[in-house]
């Protein structure tokens, strides 16, 4: 498990590395906005129960086109766009479930996992293409990815070697005390790294805090998705990636942490 794991991870990271960098933006785009669609999916499959009729697939049909145009309005650089778009996908399936709430008022849980999936999932992606569209944006999206993979990582193996002490435990049995400590180890670590070499026109301060809090509630977006996971009674969201589950379990952390990083840049940079 360990080697698929880290051979999925190095040959997953120099195309991420290449889109991110690459002059032409629309492609990392198109990029994200296939990964919320997957992401989206797994979600869905990780929330709907197992009775619900194929009818209500059209709720997640909604979710996933509204998903893909957040993430393409983004590319734009419009956060109003983004906001609209949402919107306009609750209006759709609004319209939709009027019709059937008559005869079926548990429509109204189908529309609220579908919402849910667009503020859990599609609004923090479509914050990472805006970061990516940003002053320094190409540097500030690999930043996060190495901050909390790294996070990640540092919490796994100090946590395999180091733990003691659940962290918690109804949650994530494996998860410990050491190794989350690890992890906002390896994130200030990261984030004094940052600081010395690419972005030393920012505080210390605001550095520092910035890499704990990413990190630490990175850790709470991982825990998150353990809940939904553990309330379905599954493992992993999908097999996508060999050794790491789906693409949710892969990006769980970064979508709490890059709402940080983005409100961050807008606010320091």
């Amino acid at each position: 498990m360990h080697s698929t794991r880290w051979i999925t991870g190095l040959i997953a990271a120099p195309l991420l590395i290449f889109l991110i960098v690459m002059e032409n933006s629309w492609f990392f785009s198109i990029f994200v906005a296939v990964a919320t669609v997957v992401a989206l999916w797994e979600f869905h499959r990780i929330v709907t129960p197992i009775s619900e009729t194929a009818d209500y697939r059209l709720f997640s049909a909604v979710g996933y086109a509204t998903g893909v145009a957040m993430i393409l309005v983004a590319a734009t650089a419009s956060l109003e766009m983004m906001a609209f778009t949402s919107f306009a996908g609750l209006i759709i399936c609004g319209i939709i479930a009027l019709p059937r709430f008559k005869s079926d008022p548990a429509v109204s849980d189908a529309i609220t996992r579908q919402m849910f999936g667009i503020l859990y999932i599609a609004w923090p992606l479509g914050m990472v293409v805006l970061l990516h569209g940003g002053e320094s944006g190409r540097l500030w999206v690999l930043s996060v990815l190495v901050m909390i993979f790294a996070g990640d990582t540092a919490a796994y193996y100090s946590g395999s070697y180091l733990g003691k002490h659940k962290l918690c435990p109804s949650v994530s049995p494996k998860k410990t005390i050491e190794g989350a400590l690890g992890g906002l180890v390896a994130n200030l670590l990261v984030g004094i790294l940052l600081k010395l070499f690419f972005f030393p026109d920012i505080g210390w301060g605001a550095m520092l805090l910035m890499s704990i809090v990413a990190g630490g509630v990175g850790q709470v977006g991982d825990l998150f998705e353990s809940i939904l996971k553990r309330r379905a009674g599954i493992k992993d969201s999908s097999g996508i990636l060999p050794g790491h589950g789906g693409i949710l379990d892969r990006i769980d952390a970064l979508l709490f942490a890059i709402p940080v990083v983005w409100i961050f840049t807008l606010n320091v940079i």
